[in-house]
């Protein structure tokens, strides 16, 4: 899909609509990925619609292509039935990593970014006040924090969808660079090389390569390039915010169940 990188030329904003929809629609799917353990019906439309090759975006990056490739391995070798205990290993490695930890790949940023690797610490009120600008709220933050990659994911989303033009992923490559990509890719790597089955460790590798090559991508649109991770640090050092918010509701987001 070709893009113009000109913000004020409207004369392709239907297309640029279309790209901006779609690339929602990803996040949605990613955020179903990693929000729930899934169950027969889920896997079954995985398998019918050849997941992840009807991805909208289509990676080209070496790092994009092998996590395309493994992901589809990973589709392409699940059994024709899925019993219950091919069910209850894919649930018991899903509580490993995003409801006991036990793997220590946390899904939330505070514990990747925190010095003391604590929960619902300073970014967590960070991510909180971004949300707060669009008018929304984590459903239960003391279920599922407001940095929980769950909500992230499905943030960014919400971003695409309700945008209208190029300027507007600005905003969404900044969330991007001050929050999900500065701790993505030790998640990623962390359950990788953790995680008992290649179903979350192909979920982990398309969900980093995709968020890395989707930056890239706006930054050739936007023609503005990335930040670097020093500048991004030093920016962050300015962030602060206060930790006595008070949010309003968050419609669709909660914990999984």
């Amino acid at each position: 899909m070709k893009l113009v990188t000109d913000p004020n030329d409207n004369s392709n904003h239907s297309q640029i609509k279309s790209f901006l929809q779609v690339i929602s629609d990803d996040f949605l799917m990613l955020t179903r990925l990693h929000a729930n353990e899934p169950d027969a019906d889920f896997l079954e439309l995985l398998v019918e619609y050849e997941f992840p090759s009807t991805m909208a975006l289509n990676l080209v990056s070496e790092e994009g292509k092998k996590a395309n490739q493994f992901m589809q391995r990973v589709i392409e070798m699940m059994p024709e039935q899925f019993d219950d205990e091919y069910l209850d290993t894919l649930a018991a490695d899903f509580a490993d990593i995003y409801l006991n930890h036990s793997l220590q790949a946390s899904p939330l940023e505070s514990v990747w970014i925190d010095e003391e690797k604590l929960t619902c610490q300073e970014s967590m009120f960070q991510v909180r006040a971004w949300y707060e600008s669009y008018g929304l709220k984590a459903e239960n933050w003391r279920i599922r924090p407001d940095d929980d990659l769950v909500l992230q994911l499905q943030f960014i989303s919400h971003l695409f969808s309700i945008s209208e033009s190029i300027k507007e992923l600005e905003d969404i490559a900044r969330f991007m660079d001050e929050h999900l990509l500065r701790w993505l890719g030790q998640f990623t790597s962390r359950v990788v090389h953790r995680s008992a089955t290649p179903y979350y460790a192909g979920i982990a590798l398309l969900t980093g390569a995709y968020c890395e090559e989707l930056r890239d991508l706006i930054a050739t649109i936007t023609n503005l390039p990335r930040p670097s991770a020093e500048e991004i640090e030093e920016r962050m050092k300015s962030n602060s915010v206060s930790q006595e918010v008070t949010m309003s509701y968050m419609p669709g987001i909660g914990p999984a169940v």
